[in-house]
Parts: C-alpha cells; sequence; structure tokens
C-alpha cells in the first residue's frame, strides 16, 4: 500500500492506495485463462509468485471444470454415484493441474508482461543457500 497526499483546496489529502485487484467477473476470466489489464501486474505476481500460490493455483484450475461437476450432479441414478463421479473428476483434475503448474505460471506471466521464470523470492534464496550449503560441503562444480 503506497501513500500520496494530494492539495486540494488548500487542505492536504492523504489518500492509500491499495494495489489493483480483479472484480469477480475478471477473476472468473482470468482463471480460464484470460489476461488481466496491466494496472493489475503486481496483483498477477503476488497471486503466481508470491505466498500460498499453489493452493491459489488448485483453486483457480478447478473454476472451468464447475460446468462439467453440475453436470455430472445431473445425471440419473442414486446421489452417492452422481457425487463420486465429480469427485473422480475433481481428483483427475487436481493432478493434471498438479503435473502442468509450472507450465500454466510460466505461460500466465508471459501473458501478462512477466519474466516468464519468476520464482518466489523466499523459495529462491531458501534454494540458494541450500546449493551454496552444497558447495561447502562437496566442493565447488568440476571444471
Amino acid at each position: 500500500m503506497t501513500m500520496s497526499t494530494h492539495e486540494r483546496r488548500g487542505k492536504a489529502v492523504t489518500t492509500s492506495k491499495k494495489a489493483a485487484r480483479p472484480n469477480p467477473a475478471q477473476w472468473v476470466a482470468y482463471s480460464i485463462g484470460g489476461k488481466l489489464p496491466d494496472s493489475m501486474q503486481d496483483w498477477v505476481r503476488n497471486d503466481l509468485i508470491g505466498d500460498r500460490a499453489v493452493p491459489r493455483h488448485l483453486f483457480r484450475s478447478m473454476v472451468p471444470f464447475v460446468p462439467v461437476f453440475a453436470a455430472f450432479m445431473l445425471f440419473p441414478g442414486p446421489l452417492a454415484l452422481r457425487a463420486s463421479m465429480v469427485l473422480l473428476g475433481v481428483l483427475l483434475a487436481l493432478f493434471y493441474s498438479v503435473a502442468y503448474m509450472s507450465q500454466n505460471r510460466s505461460r500466465r506471466l508471459e501473458r501478462h508482461g512477466l519474466p516468464p521464470d519468476l520464482e518466489n523470492p523466499k523459495k529462491a534464496s531458501r534454494h540458494n543457500a541450500e546449493k551454496a550449503a552444497y558447495e561447502r560441503l562437496h566442493g565447488g562444480p568440476q571444471q
């Protein structure tokens, strides 16, 4: 959050400028692969590489399947059978969502004008620390 001060009729007015967030319709469109306006780049960056990006990805990846899951519930037969169809669909969708998470993140970052190889800063520093510890213990790369 950034603060800015504006002069209005001799009085200083302080306003807070929040990071732009998508409205529900924009978020649904984003969930099915749409591009958000450039003013929301910071929100997209945080959504894709910030803390808790994996749970957000898993939830977001289920949105396009909601109509399919609803259609499964309209099939004839016992409720347990229809619920099992939905559960099987959810598990299959989650499997593929996890399998293609990094490719999906790269594609979304690139579509929004961000470098496709961005990663969480905490994760990157942890990786660098582990790499440095490994090299101290086992020596650097052999030439």
